[in-house]
């Protein structure tokens, strides 16, 4: 059985609101407002204060890159998407911004609560992913490393051999294994860059 989710207290959060003046925003505004969200409506773009934002809205009818203070899919907090026309080349622009939750225009009284939600719980969600996945490729890279490592000290001796030396000097200097690989990489590098240059 899955973990359930907390709902979170919203209440004190601030949502931008990105949309030329419009009954859309009025309703959002009113919402949000019952929940206890300030909202700050913004047009034609955010300023380099949205950064600090715990929601952006954002109109994906009139929506354009530039708007943003952030690169497209790169957005420091969660978005929904205020869709009132579905033309795909509108959807797939609100996709590449990688908008956490959607609403569709009009908006009436009810939806921004669920939307928040979603979008919160979504943008967590992705924040996660790309963290484990940074740090997989870190342990990848640390790997690869090692092997190099390895590979230095081996000298035509056995991998475990040089394996165990590589552990060795990471304790005799104090450091992870991985920092002793990186050493000991950096210092060949080195030693090959000295002998290209009394080549020259």
């Amino acid at each position: 059985m899955s973990k359930m989710a907390r709902i979170p207290n919203l209440g004190g959060a601030r949502a931008f609101v990105l949309h030329r003046p419009h009954p859309t925003v009025q309703a959002i505004t009113r919402q949000l407002s019952a929940i206890g969200l300030e909202a700050i409506g913004f047009w034609p773009e955010l300023p380099a204060e949205a950064l600090a934002a715990d929601f952006v809205f954002f109109d994906v009818d009139l929506g354009f890159d530039e708007q943003f203070p952030w690169k497209p899919g790169e957005a420091p907090m969660p978005l929904i998407a205020l869709i009132g026309s579905e033309a795909p080349g509108r959807v797939e622009w609100a996709l590449s911004h990688k908008a956490d939750a959607q609403l569709l225009k009009p908006v009436g009284n009810a939806g921004v609560y669920s939307a928040l939600l979603i979008a919160r719980q979504s943008f967590e969600a992705r924040k996660l992913l790309a963290s484990e996945i940074a740090s997989l490729l870190q342990r990848v890279a640390e790997r690869q490393t090692i092997v190099r490592a390895v590979e230095v000290l081996s000298k035509g001796a056995e991998d475990g051999r040089a394996y165990a030396q590589l552990r060795s000097l990471a304790m005799s200097w104090q450091i992870s294994v991985e920092e002793a690989a990186r050493r000991i990489v950096a210092m060949t590098q080195e030693e090959g860059d000295d002998d290209q240059s009394d080549r020259a």
